[in-house]
């Protein structure tokens, strides 16, 4: 009797085709639906492939913030010019943040979950600070210039992401359509900048 061959136990990179499936799973089932073993069916490798890149589930999770925080800080990179003024340079990073939230949505929920683990990596705390961080290096760039008031740039920074967070899980939650959200973010900044009173 001919024996069936087994699941080959090496991937060409398993790691990264592990993440895919990982992130496949959470935005289509949620974060409880995730499992190494099921993962290591979806990816076709023994079930305890995944050991060998991922201790457990939280590894996993981890990887995947981390993953994640990478992602928007390339995106928030590559939309951000310092040599622009304040207003079209917040409305390019905002835009590129909502962005990334419409098309990641629970991702994004994860990853702000791992952001308040006191158990951070040294590697998830810097994507943390090269991505969010783009937000406050903005604002301070703009209180040197004098195009802000001046004061704590950690709390304006808050004030003025505070908005566009909201707009993200407006969004991912189904309250306001994506397209709609991504054509207001001009109008959003405007009103961050100069407020809501007459002129």
């Amino acid at each position: 009797m001919m024996r069936m061959p087994q699941r080959p136990y090496h991937h060409g990179d398993l790691r990264t085709a592990l993440l895919d499936s990982a992130e496949r799973t959470l935005r289509e089932r949620g974060t409880a639906a995730l499992s190494l073993r099921e993962l290591a069916r979806e990816t076709g490798v023994s079930h305890a492939a995944p050991g060998r890149h991922f201790k457990d589930k939280q590894a996993l999770l981890d990887a995947l913030a981390l993953t994640g925080y990478e992602r928007l800080a390339q995106s928030l990179e590559a939309a951000d010019d310092p040599a622009l003024p304040l207003e079209p340079r917040l409305t390019a990073l905002a835009r590129a943040y909502l962005s990334f939230a419409v098309r990641n949505a629970a991702l994004l929920e994860l990853m702000y979950a791992r952001k308040h683990d006191t158990d951070l990596s040294e590697q998830l705390t810097s994507a943390v600070d090269r991505s969010v961080g783009s937000f406050e290096r903005l604002i301070s760039d703009a209180q040197r210039r004098g195009e802000i008031v001046e004061g704590d740039s950690e709390r304006i920074t808050l004030v003025a992401a505070a908005g566009i967070q909201g707009l993200a899980a407006f969004t991912a939650n189904g309250s306001l359509d994506p397209e709609v959200a991504l054509a207001g973010v001009d109008e959003y900044v405007h009103h961050v900048l100069h407020g809501l009173k007459p002129r």
